[in-house]
Formats: structure tokens, sequence, C-alpha cells
């Protein structure tokens, strides 16, 4: 098990810091191309929905690979590949459904990645700069619940999965100067 203060774990968490600044501007710009679309499912605002979960997943690839030193990362795993369920679902429940299906799908994965991403960040906490993943994790099951919800009601909109996106960047930029914080503190 890699230390807090070995050389591999101020790579791990120098990786992860750019990651998570890359995470933040991706959440940023998609979420402004949601709000373009005013939350409807045309071909570009179903493209954008499919898009989210599939950058999670190269996300979750780049984080695995720079967390090797670390031991297994089931938990990312476990995310790439309910990511890509998400993204399948996404297609074809934006597709066939409309806003209905493709919200119902974001809520079900955002509950699911919530709880991974709480479970990855409460193991990585003595890394420093997880606090604030952890928060995102907890904050996205309970969204997720929203919009699984929100899916059945007549004026359904995929706007408030920006307002989430952002918020979860904003999680990403905190994250991201907080392990910046504790590289220097090491």
């Amino acid at each position: 098990m890699t230390t807090l203060d070995s050389p591999a774990a101020g790579r791990i968490a120098s990786a992860l810091r750019r990651l998570y600044f890359v995470r933040f501007a991706f959440a940023i710009v998609w979420a402004g191309l949601m709000f373009v679309t005013k939350g409807q499912l045309g071909p570009l605002g179903i493209a954008l929905v499919v898009i989210y979960p599939l950058f999670d997943v190269a996300a979750a690839i780049v984080d695995a690979r720079a967390s090797r030193a670390t031991g297994p990362a089931l938990g990312l795993y476990v995310n790439i590949a309910i990511s890509l369920l998400a993204a399948i679902g996404l297609a074809i429940g934006g597709t066939a459904s409309g806003v209905s299906g493709a919200l119902l799908v974001w809520g079900v994965w955002a509950i699911v990645s919530g709880i991974v991403q709480l479970i990855v960040g409460v193991a990585r906490r003595k890394m420093g700069g997880q606090w604030p993943m952890i928060l995102s994790g907890g904050i996205s099951v309970l969204a997720g619940g929203s919009f699984v919800l929100g899916a059945s009601a007549p004026n359904a909109s995929m706007a408030n999965v920006a307002g989430y996106a952002v918020l979860g960047g904003i999680f990403f930029l905190v994250s991201a100067l907080r392990l910046g914080r504790a590289a220097k503190e090491n």
C-alpha cells in the first residue's frame, strides 16, 4: 500500500489533480451546451446526454491507470461498467421514450455512480482532497433520486442535469485545489 508521503502517492495526487481540472472544464462546457438545447432531446441533446457518461468512462480509465500503484481500483472499474451501461441506456431511452426515459436512466446512473464515488472517496481520504468527492457522491445519490421522481412529471426536462453537472464540476475543482495544497504540505 502506498503511504501518503511516498513518491507514488505524490504522482497519483498530481495525476488526479490534472484529471479533476479537466473534469471541471468539461462539466462547465457540457452544461453550457445543455443550456443551449434548453433540455430538449433533439439530435444534439441526445448526443450530449450520451457523451457525458462516456466522458466519465474515459476519466475513470485515466484515474485507474494513475492509481495503479495503490492496488486494484475495483470502484473505478465498476464505475466504468455503470457509465457504459448508462450511455447505452441514455441513447435508447432518449430516442425511444424522450426526456422521461432519459431522465429516468440519468437518475439511476447518478444514484449508482454516486454510491461508487462515495466509496472511492472514502477509500482515498488519507490522500487528501477527497472530502469534496465524498460530498459530491452523496449529493449525486440525492440528485439521482430527484431525477427519477421527476422523470414522470408532465413537464420533465433535462435542463436540471446541466445544474447537476455544474455542481459536480465545482466539486472536482475544489478537490483539485485541495489536492494541490495537500501535495505542498507533504
